[in-house]
């Protein structure tokens, strides 16, 4: 099996140890490729910094991608490990060296996430300086086989337990993947970046990309017992979003759009969202898993639209 340790931020860590999340933004200051072929679900190990050459706990891997710095606070707030948006906002700027005008970061999304105490952190025997990021390591190998024996010795989360009892031999394995999404618990952050990526970041009624606009919206809402689920979600443009939370546009389980006369009968207007009553969605996740659930669908149109 291989799983990966990323060397954190000397304030990260600590902020987040205190507080028991149920998820975590393990934050790079610039976008880019970074831990993008990981399959979700992978072990993804904090390594603290110099000079404390330790794991120090942990999370699993959800997903990757690249937002807007004002968005990523959006999404995950003080689980970026910062207590505001203005210290969120000098960490990065300090890394990147700009003072100010418009970031956009990395982000990669762990759910699960598990801090050991000082007295139980893992003395790593060697870790090369020029290693800056991280580095993957595989059970395969004397030093990996090690390193995960010593990280499960240490796990007393039961719920953490079920994740890690039975490793898969390699990336790809029963523990990886859709399923992994399917089991773990996510949470508010990691279902906002699974459904902007799983719609390409753009509105699947409308096809609108300017991304700052577009909201992942659940289709059961989450306090009606709706999951943070892809399948319970659409990215949608913030006012389709709104007027879809309140039951004036729906999508059927054909995945088309119904929008209610109410917002004639009412507001005396709508000729932008009636031009798109009864057209199919404009984008639509390529993988049959990511997809509207036709239940959830069902649901929002019998029990909150109100055509």
């Amino acid at each position: 099996m291989k799983f990966w340790a990323g060397v954190t931020d000397n304030e990260w860590f600590p902020f987040l140890a205190a507080r028991g999340l149920d998820e975590v933004n393990f934050w790079r200051p610039s976008p880019g490729p970074y831990f993008t072929g990981l399959p979700a679900g992978t072990p993804f190990l904090f390594k603290l910094k110099a000079p404390n050459n330790h794991i120090a706990g942990g999370g699993f891997f959800v997903q990757y991608s690249s937002l807007p710095l004002e968005m990523a606070w959006d999404a995950f707030g003080e689980k970026n490990g910062m207590p505001t948006f203005r210290d969120f906002d000098r960490k990065i700027r300090e890394y990147r060296k700009l003072p100010k005008g418009p970031l956009e970061m990395g982000c990669n999304v762990l759910v699960q996430p598990f801090f050991f105490p000082r007295e139980r952190w893992i003395e790593l025997p060697t870790w090369p300086k020029a290693v800056v990021a991280g580095k993957t390591f595989d059970t395969e190998t004397t030093e990996g086989a090690w390193l995960w024996n010593e990280v499960q010795l240490r796990l007393q989360d039961h719920a953490v337990q079920d994740l890690v009892a039975e490793p898969a031999a390699e990336y790809g394995g029963p523990r990886y993947g859709e399923l992994f999404l399917t089991r773990s618990r996510l949470g508010q952050g990691a279902f906002r970046v699974l459904v902007s990526e799983a719609y390409s970041k753009r509105c699947a009624i409308t096809g609108e990309s300017t991304f700052p606009v577009l909201e992942a919206a659940h289709i059961r809402p989450y306090e009606l017992e709706g999951p943070h689920r892809i399948s319970n979600g659409m990215l949608l443009r913030s006012d389709f979003h709104k007027l879809f939370d309140a039951g004036l546009v729906t999508v059927t389980p054909e995945l088309r759009v119904r929008v209610s006369d109410r917002i004639q009968e009412q507001y005396f207007n709508g000729k932008a969202y009636y031009r798109l009553h009864d057209q199919p969605l404009a984008v639509i996740p390529k993988l049959d898993s990511q997809r509207p659930d036709p239940e959830f669908l069902r649901w929002h149109l019998t029990e909150r639209f109100v055509g």
